[in-house]
């Protein structure tokens, strides 16, 4: 199958075997299929780079199936799993942040001139705001990847000190923990998303905005592409 058939260039049956595995892992409560789906995860992010048999990525893949196996070893499986927003959150600080190097365009400055065109881009106040938002999105997922390693260090039971057999400095209850991490964190980032359209539509009130449904709309079909698109400044 050319790439032309496959979803940003990845295998369609591993895009659907991802969903399929992860949850049925959840269903069952079987952590061999959670990681089977979490191993297919790092595959496909990395498909590009294998699929070209660029050596650093199959050493990369292969070096976290490791990590993984290890880990399952010595029942902390669970642990690697909870990993994974940890590493969401990390990945999307990095596509971020690597925009704002000199000679980059930010990645918001990307978003509006992508969804809203050029012309958008040049009006007073717009490209500076974008730059700053891009650091504000930089710096506010590194300190929830950060917040997120405390509490999964710390909690109890089944915090990774206590399994290491080190006292939790901070006993934070698993339930509270698991409760962040799987569904606290994604409503954190939606709440300042639209926080943060509030302040954009009054800090520059004197400019025409798009409706969050619309802004929304336009951001969903554009992400895949912007994420791969070019980095320079025009």
């Amino acid at each position: 199958m050319s790439d032309s058939r496959r979803p940003g260039g990845r295998p369609l049956p591993l895009l659907l075997a991802y969903p399929l595995l992860a949850l049925a892992g959840a269903l069952l409560h079987r952590q061999s299929l959670s990681l089977a789906a979490l191993a297919l995860l790092l595959g496909l992010l990395l498909w590009p780079a294998l699929r070209n048999r660029q050596p650093g990525a199959w050493l990369l893949w292969l070096g976290l199936l490791a990590a993984m196996a290890w880990l399952a070893a010595r029942g902390l499986a669970a642990l690697a799993l909870d990993a994974v927003p940890v590493l969401l959150n990390l990945l999307l600080a990095w596509i971020f942040g690597r925009t704002l190097r000199a000679g980059r365009q930010p990645l918001v400055a990307q978003f509006i001139e992508a969804i809203e065109g050029a012309p958008r881009l040049a009006m007073p106040g717009i490209a500076r705001y974008a730059r700053h938002l891009t650091a504000f999105w930089t710096v506010l997922l590194t300190a929830q990847a950060m917040w997120l390693g405390v509490l999964l260090s710390c909690q109890v039971p089944g915090g990774l000190l206590l399994r290491l057999g080190v006292a939790s400095p901070w006993p934070v209850p698993q339930a509270w923990v698991q409760g962040y991490v799987h569904l606290g964190v994604y409503l954190l980032l939606a709440a300042v998303f639209v926080l943060e359209y509030l302040f954009r539509r009054w800090h520059l009130r004197h400019l025409p905005h798009l409706g969050l449904h619309a802004l929304l709309h336009r951001l969903a079909l554009r992400w895949p592409q912007l994420i791969r698109g070019r980095n320079r400044a025009p």
